[in-house]
């Protein structure tokens, strides 16, 4: 009887022994509370994850212990005291064990595409100063989720903290570095970044449940609508197979797995001369495959060497080839072809590239002003000029489909926000607006409502927000025109009414052919400049170019003033981008003067009795030029209310 009650004890103590390691072994930390993190200094750090009922829950960090009991909703937080800069630290919670922690400034980079284009996509302008990054105080999260998740997510599926290291600096977004190594190198303290951005989304995709309402209606009866019209269609239609492009584009062009190989007859090719669009030069063709042939010399000190194929930007998509190897493809129109030409390829004499070409309606060409050549090491070969072209597969597909439902409004919040919604940070910088261009007015109360949501989110009802105005795009035009990049862009300097924002303007930085300039530290530097007042309290700093203030109607002209002028409005140069209307509001080129430190003079002999000024009105403002004696240009604006 003894033996037997010692066995149950054993038994007993066992049980007891093996339910506490499973209880300890279910206490689950979201992906941002691991091993390298950074935490936001001089607040509180907040520390929460999820365990069973009840469960207590122990960290112990910097020689203290913090505990608490995990509710019935399973989930658990814990606030630990603000500290300073320092690390690196080892936590311990329950029995997970993290490592690595530092403590310095933490930054959500989000918006769309402008801000998640990595340092891959920059090297170009960068490659030198990229190739020599190599630390450990400027650290990323990121997770691969593009999810337009209907409902709040309570944690990322994937993602870590990554340190800016070799191996790892090419997934960093081009902005959020720079951005974080000017904040680095000015505060001393680590920093990380927490990149959502993602590509395309309209604002209204950020909007947390409180906000959402006024956009998720519509969107959900255009869903409804496109639910029902498709399942009238297939009714229709006696359930045939919907129209598959890729497939008949393949199945009707004749030089899939011929053309594409090194030896190719072109006699009877047609020639065009490239960079361009196609149907500029006399190509009627709008849907299929288009390919494009080439030849080029190389010399015999070059054969054989490694060599890069630089094919601009090619709208739609394309697969390049070069002597009969494939060499590379890109599947949308924005990225830069950049292929590598291995070793070995490239013979003495002539060689050939050849390009088969996507499009799937609209206008579709090699995009002018980007670079079409052979690099070999320093040595450029140009590719531009006559090229050989054969249509592949010229298709006309049934009649148009539903298009396709935009991001759902609050989707990308709900995936990206919500889950490092507990995590303490020190401000926000955000570059997005494109796909709102177009509804600027709208996008002016949208914009500072997203603004006040995440405050309120994030539970930092002063949370510095920092964002970056629309660059230019697109070809000047040569008469005041109505633009609704510009409109967006004033809607975006609206929003610096809210206290603790700021703005980089970028109208002058950008390229007139492509929507993703490559030129992004100088954004992120303005955007540090921002940084500095804004989130760092500098009051003396001129973070920003003159910004409209008001105006007054005096003896036929009209007498602006502005803010942030720093030493003074910028006067040695003759000044453009200012047009001016009367009531009718037809607008025209005006004359402009600085007055003052702060003052500008417009007028026109045309508009003996103005009522409104604009400034930098256009998608594309080149010329545009008024700034002040720092650099810094001012932000485009209208007058009217």
């Amino acid at each position: 009887m003894k033996h037997n009650k010692f066995r149950n004890y054993i038994l007993l103590l066992f049980i007891l022994a093996f339910c506490s390691v499973v209880a300890h072994a279910e206490v689950k930390l979201p992906r941002l509370v691991s091993s390298g993190m950074v935490l936001q200094r001089n607040q509180p750090l907040k520390i929460w994850g999820w365990a069973d009922p009840k469960e207590q829950i122990t960290i112990e960090f910097e020689g203290a212990n913090y505990t608490t009991m995990t509710g019935e909703d399973k989930t658990w937080q814990l606030e630990l005291p603000a500290m300073a800069a320092g690390g690196p630290y080892t936590m311990k919670i329950n029995d997970i064990k993290l490592e690595n922690i530092l403590v310095g400034d933490v930054w959500l980079a989000s918006g769309q595409s402008n801000m998640e284009l990595q340092l891959r996509r920059v090297m170009d302008l960068y490659a030198d100063e990229i190739k020599k990054i190599n630390t450990d105080q400027i650290r990323l999260f990121r997770s691969s989720t593009r999810e337009n998740a209907e409902k709040e997510k309570a944690d990322y599926p994937d993602g870590k903290w990554l340190s800016s290291t070799p191996g790892n600096i090419m997934e960093f977004s081009a902005v959020a570095w720079f951005f974080a190594d000017k904040i680095h190198q000015e505060q001393s303290v680590p920093v990380g970044i927490i990149s959502t951005a993602i590509g395309g989304s309209p604002a209204e995709a950020w909007l947390s449940k409180d906000k959402v309402d006024p956009f998720l209606d519509p969107w959900l009866e255009r869903a409804a609508r496109m639910d029902s019209a498709r399942l009238a269609r297939k009714k229709q239609e006696n359930e045939e197979p919907p129209f598959n492009w890729w497939y008949e584009v393949n199945k009707n062009d004749p030089g899939v797995g011929k053309w594409s190989k090194g030896e190719v007859d072109v006699t009877g090719w047609p020639q065009i001369s490239l960079p361009g669009y196609w149907t500029d030069k006399g190509v009627d063709f709008r849907n299929g495959s288009i390919w494009f042939y080439r030849e080029f010399d190389v010399p015999e000190s070059l054969a054989g060497k490694e060599a890069v194929l630089r094919l601009g930007r090619i709208i739609d998509s394309d697969s390049a080839f070069v002597n009969g190897t494939f060499v590379g493809n890109i599947t949308y129109q924005y990225p830069p072809r950049i292929y590598d030409v291995p070793a070995g390829l490239l013979k003495a004499g002539k060689n050939t590239v050849m390009v088969r070409v996507f499009c799937q309606g609209g206008r579709g060409g090699f995009v002018e002003e980007k670079p079409y050549e052979i690099r070999v090491g320093s040595e450029i070969i140009d590719i531009t000029g006559d090229w050989h072209y054969h249509i592949g597969a010229e298709l006309h597909p049934p009649r148009g489909g539903f298009g396709g439902l935009s991001f759902r409004p609050g989707g990308l919040y709900n995936s990206l926000i919500n889950p490092m919604k507990n995590y303490n940070i020190k401000g926000v910088i955000w570059y997005q607006g494109e796909t709102n261009a177009g509804r600027g007015f709208e996008y002016r109360q949208l914009f500072k409502d997203l603004i006040m949501d995440w405050r309120k989110q994030l539970d930092q009802p002063d949370l510095p927000f920092l964002y970056v105005q629309l660059a230019n795009l697109g070809i000047p035009n040569k008469q005041p025109v109505e633009s609704g990049w510009a409109e967006t862009r004033d809607a975006q300097r609206r929003a610096l009414e809210l206290p603790n924002t700021g703005m980089a303007v970028a109208f002058d930085i950008g390229e007139w052919n492509d929507i993703h300039p490559l030129n992004k530290k100088e954004v992120a530097r303005r955007l540090a400049l921002e940084a500095e007042k804004v989130a760092y309290g500098n009051k003396d700093i001129v973070s920003s170019g003159p910004l409209y203030k008001s105006m007054k109607i005096e003896d036929g002209s009209i007498l602006l003033t502005f803010t942030s002028v720093g030493a003074g409005l910028y006067a040695n140069s003759l000044l453009e981008g200012f047009q001016i209307a009367g009531s009718d509001g037809n607008f025209v080129w005006a004359k402009a003067v600085v007055m003052s430190k702060n003052s500008v003079k417009v007028w026109s002999n045309e508009v003996p009795e103005p009522t409104e000024v604009r400034y930098a009105w256009d998608d594309n403002p080149a010329g545009s030029n008024l700034k002040n004696k720092e650099g810094l240009p001012a932000s485009p604006f209208t007058t009217e209310k």
